[in-house]
């Protein structure tokens, strides 16, 4: 075990944050780990189960800490990086795990002192579950992390991260912030949105339908469930803070959908059958990029803390 941060500070104790924290145990990666959340129930729930040592303020929170993690609501990270700012240590390094990365940056960046590292993070890992008890130590084990520096960042502190992240059992990558948000728009952000939307078609069915979508609910619709279950707060936020690239995603995916609207009307069964080949193609790559499994949860059962 090799403790890479002395103190790491964590603002917000939700899935990502507690699942951080067990695996900053499990690595030996701190000697002092701190937490706070604005909910006063979440905070006591963080103490009940031993997470970590948990303060009634933010600025107790991240006082001395050599890493600070914002694993709050994209829209909150700028009024949380402001508050915090005049609290933080020399040479501590502040990040993030928001799943947006421009506007991230554009919040949070302006109110940190000079003498701060920022060096924003999004691990690609998550349930669909939320709050400090749906967090273990195993979550990130084997996903991808991307690091997205600002510019001039210190490549000490960079390679710092990289090998703490490494430390918590993820794969690491850098990337630039646009492309970023343009990658996770495709894999993420859009994919959410039309499993909302499905979601949503179906709940006006059911409406009409006494339940049955619900009662004979085939796997394909149980996992667009799944997606849509996850936060409403952290969605709405992504949405908002990622909108460019999710409208250009959006309306690629609309033109898709109007040709193999065109192929079922003509009865085009060739079209069809290429088409599904080849986007069966890219599952097969994700299963054997060690990225997900057969099984039918998608290989996210929980693993002990």
């Amino acid at each position: 075990m090799t403790v890479v941060f002395e103190k790491i500070a964590f603002v917000g104790l939700g899935l990502i944050a507690s699942s951080m924290i067990w695996a900053t145990k499990r690595a030996g990666s701190a000697n002092t780990i701190t937490g706070f959340a604005r909910s006063q129930a979440t905070r006591d729930t963080a103490r009940r189960i031993g997470l970590c040592d948990v303060f009634d303020t933010v600025e107790e929170a991240v006082k001395d800490a050599d890493l600070v993690v914002l694993a709050v609501p994209v829209g909150a990270m700028g009024a949380v990086a402001e508050q915090i700012a005049p609290h933080l240590k020399a040479g501590a390094t502040v990040t993030d795990v928001g799943s947006v990365k421009r506007t991230v940056i554009e919040a949070v960046q302006p109110h940190l002192p000079d003498n701060v590292h920022f060096i924003p993070a999004h691990p690609l890992a998550g349930t669909e579950h939320s709050g400090p008890e749906s967090g273990f130590a195993s979550l990130f084990d084997n996903r991808w992390n991307l690091l997205v520096p600002v510019e001039n960042t210190d490549p000490d502190a960079l390679a710092r991260m990289r090998t703490y992240w490494e430390g918590l059992g993820a794969n690491v990558d850098v990337m630039e912030a646009e492309h970023h948000d343009l990658v996770l728009a495709v894999t993420s952000h859009t994919p959410h949105l039309i499993a909302y939307t499905m979601v949503g078609v179906a709940d006006d069915l059911r409406r009409v339908t006494d339940s049955e979508v619900i009662k004979y609910s085939a796997a394909g619709f149980r996992d667009f469930t799944r997606i849509a279950a996850s936060d409403p707060t952290m969605w709405r936020d992504v949405f908002l803070n990622n909108k460019d690239a999710t409208l250009e995603i959006l309306g690629r995916f609309t033109e898709e959908l109007f040709a193999l609207q065109r192929a079922i009307r003509k009865g085009d069964g060739d079209h069809l059958h290429a088409y599904f080949t080849r986007t069966r193609a890219i599952r097969r790559g994700i299963i054997e990029a060690g990225q997900d499994t057969d099984a039918p949860d998608f290989g996210r059962s929980k693993v002990g803390k």
